[in-house]
């Protein structure tokens, strides 16, 4: 891995220099645009929209469009004055429970290695936030772009995880949150046990990107100059229940066959549920308008 960063993480008076590298790489298969006929790669130029002119790079600046066809003009001097105080600076600004924080906000993650003679202080920090059990709010500059973070443990490396911010998270405004839908007792005890009999430990090596990997193989078979075989096409799934229960009863029994359980009689066990579940209730109309203007 080659660092694409590199700086200190300032923990109190203490200064931790590291080393950024990408924790993540996306394994999608990458195409160019080609000539159809010859498979040549297709190029473009970069043409100004009012002279018609090629354009250098060096001739290309940023703008920022205010409307009404107007344009204000960036240079790097412009840049270079912004207040980028944690350009080469990890600056760790409190710590919180890693509950606190929806994980809606986590956008990259990094690894973080610490260089020189900043391993001792590096474990420090490592075992502190372990022994605490949080993760550091940190801020960051990456690529001129301030970023708020956080810090955590894995596999006894420090994480950087870069976070949105908050006004990068859109709300929610959709019309059946106003709607008076109500849930049978009977639905919510099925919709449960469905829940119960696919329950499982997540372990993210048993699954597969299938697509990329048939996808490989069309390649595959290309460089060798083989006959590519279209892939068989899957079964037409049924169309959706219009009853809920019979579709959740169904995916209950198909989850259990799945799990080499033997079937068992789900209207019963919906009824003794049925018998024990509380009346549900409706959402209050102070509550939903709440939850519509949050």
């Amino acid at each position: 891995m080659r660092a694409i960063w590199k700086g200190a993480v300032s923990f109190g008076l203490v200064s931790i220099a590291v080393k950024l590298y990408s924790a993540t790489e996306e394994k999608d298969i990458r195409f160019h645009q080609v000539h159809r006929t010859d498979g040549g790669r297709i190029k473009y130029k970069r043409t100004c929209s009012v002279d018609g002119e090629e354009v250098t790079y060096d001739d290309i600046a940023k703008g920022y469009d205010i409307g009404g066809g107007e344009m204000v003009i960036l240079t790097d001097d412009d840049f270079a004055e912004l207040p980028l105080t944690t350009s080469r600076a990890i600056d760790v600004l409190q710590f919180v429970p890693a509950d606190e924080i929806d994980p809606i906000m986590f956008a990259k993650a990094y690894y973080l290695e610490p260089e020189g003679q900043a391993a001792k202080p590096y474990v420090l920090l490592r075992d502190a936030l372990q022994d605490a059990d949080r993760v550091a709010i940190v801020k960051i500059a990456i690529r001129q772009r301030e970023q708020l973070a956080t810090l955590r443990v894995r596999d006894d490396v420090l994480v950087l995880n870069t976070m949105l911010w908050p006004d990068e998270v859109r709300g929610v405004d959709f019309g059946f949150l106003d709607e008076d839908i109500e849930t049978r007792p009977a639905e919510l005890a099925m919709a449960s046990s469905l829940i119960d009999s696919m329950a499982g430990s997540f372990k993210p090596e048993e699954f597969t990107d299938n697509y990329r990997t048939a996808l490989q193989e069309v390649i595959d078979a290309k460089v060798e100059g083989r006959e590519v075989v279209a892939p068989e096409e899957a079964e037409e799934e049924p169309a959706a229940a219009v009853d809920l229960m019979a579709a959740l009863k169904a995916s209950v029994e198909r989850a259990k066959a799945a799990r080499g359980e033997p079937a068992a009689p789900a209207a019963k066990k919906a009824t003794t549920a049925k018998k024990k579940a509380a009346p549900a209730k409706k959402a209050a109309p102070a509550k939903r308008a709440a939850k519509k203007s949050a």
